[in-house]
């Protein structure tokens, strides 16, 4: 295992060339601007104002998402090709589309689900 430096980007950027997307962190309590995402049954929030890119999630009880991922908090990154970046990497559920032009999965990383997005053309 190769370890990096205190000033050193994690190899996942500096060799593999994604990009920081945002840290999702999930909540129970209601933020304002939510949106719902029915088919997943939650609420995101603070995404397209955050200059940090921070998100907010608050699940219903009977969401079908992981429980990994309505606990812990995530980071996300995009990705030029999300069959190449999963590549030997343990998923947690299957690949999505949560909106037009926008596919995403998320894999455990160190005991921690780490999320990737590949963006089309027609992502808006």
């Amino acid at each position: 295992m190769i370890k990096r430096k205190a000033n050193e980007p994690p190899s996942a950027i500096s060799r593999d060339g994604m990009q920081f997307h945002h840290v999702g962190i999930p909540t129970d309590k209601i933020r304002p601007g939510e949106r719902y995402l029915e088919q997943y049954r939650f609420h995101v929030s603070g995404f397209d104002t955050s200059p940090y890119g921070i998100e907010w999630m608050r699940f219903e009880k009977d969401s079908p998402i992981s429980e990994i991922i309505r606990t812990v908090p995530h980071v996300a990154f995009t990705v030029k090709n999300l069959e190449s970046a999963i590549e030997g990497k343990e998923l947690i559920g299957d690949i999505c589309t949560p909106s037009k032009g926008v596919r995403t999965v998320m894999i455990l990383e160190n005991g921690a689900p780490v999320e990737f997005l590949e963006f089309g053309d027609e992502a808006e």
